[in-house]
């Protein structure tokens, strides 16, 4: 059988520690090497909930790092290409972390170059010095910007509004850069907005949901009709598990979505459906770098990956809302 190796950044996080438990559930995996730090963009107890049940697997090594830090990336690498004899360290690196967030981007844009490109780049140096031959990269739906036609195409104009978008739009140039001049194979996946259990709490879905659950106003920025393509976490799964095992070209950009919208509004009736609840709608001017409306082709990724979303937004919000509703009031995700 053969031993398949891993590096996941963000492993703790909502989609990297889902996307870590599939790597380790497949037979053929020896191990899966996670790196993240825990960062207090939101409470740190949150992820160490995510990943309490995988230490159970002896093919996990976590690593408490920054992707800033070259040092403490290359001593990773050095280690696991060691243990390897001598070939590449990783069969696959799943790069996931990132500073998350279009609004707070604006207010820091310094730090969100400093971590999601300059994070980026020590990640493909060390891919290209170690003979990593597969880069999987999270991008975002934000970098199409306001202008572009719907639905998006991955070959239509980028306009991204949000330091948060520029940087993923950012990764994606040095991504390819890297697949011409080192031959590595790199799968950039434009996610659109990923849901479900162990989403972030900042995010509308988690935030809304809680706010009905105590009765506290929610707050809507802009009149509510901003419209999204809201993807349930398995669907997204689906397609970078596909994604890793993907060979046939050396650089392909992937939209991963739901190719559904739904405006704001509408998402909330939906959590007021799944919680039986009102809600309480406060509203407030729209936000610098929000998009009006986001809206994913996927039929590349159907395709080339074979993706085949499966969950609707109503059966994934209820999903989401049974699982809040086991959660305790604080710690969302602990235990």
């Amino acid at each position: 059988m053969v031993e398949r190796r891993y590096l996941v950044t963000g492993g703790a996080g909502f989609i990297g520690s889902h996307l870590v438990e599939r790597l380790l559930g497949q037979e053929e995996t020896g191990r899966v090497t996670v790196i993240d730090n825990f960062d207090d963009f939101y409470d740190p107890a949150i992820k160490w909930g995510n990943i309490a049940s995988h230490r159970g697997f002896p093919g996990w090594r976590l690593v408490n790092l920054d992707v800033r830090d070259g040092e403490g990336l290359g001593e990773v690498f050095r280690g696991a290409a060691a243990e390897a004899g001598g070939s590449a360290p990783f069969d696959a690196i799943i790069h996931l972390a990132a500073r998350a967030g279009v609004r707070p981007s604006v207010a820091d844009p310094l730090l969100y170059q400093q971590v999601n490109v300059g994070g980026t780049v020590q990640l493909l140096e060390l891919a290209r010095r170690f003979g990593v031959r597969k880069f999987v990269f999270a991008s975002s739906s934000s970098i199409y910007g306001p202008e572009a036609s719907v639905p998006f195409r991955e070959d239509g104009p980028l306009s991204p509004i949000s330091p948060y978008a520029a940087t993923k739009a950012a990764g994606e140039l040095f991504a390819h850069t890297y697949s011409h001049l080192y031959g590595i194979k790199a799968v950039c996946l434009r996610f659109f907005t990923v849901y479900g259990p162990r989403q972030r709490p900042d995010l509308a879905i988690h935030k809304f949901a809680r706010q009905i659950m105590m009765g506290a106003p929610i707050e809507v920025y802009g009149d509510g009709s901003a419209e999204r393509d809201f993807t349930y976490i398995d669907d997204i799964l689906q397609g970078v598990l596909a994604a890793i095992e993907y060979e046939k070209m050396a650089f392909e950009i992937i939209n991963l979505g739901e190719s559904e919208t739904i405006s704001v509004l509408g998402m909330i009736g939906l959590l007021e459906e799944a919680l039986g609840r009102r809600a309480i709608v406060e509203h407030h001017p729209a936000q610098p770098g929000d998009l009006p409306r986001t809206h994913a082709d996927i039929g590349k990724a159907r395709r080339l990956l074979g993706y085949c979303p499966t969950t609707p937004l109503r059966v994934g919000m209820g999903k989401f809302v049974e699982w809040l509703q086991t959660r305790p009031s604080s710690g969302e995700g602990v235990g």
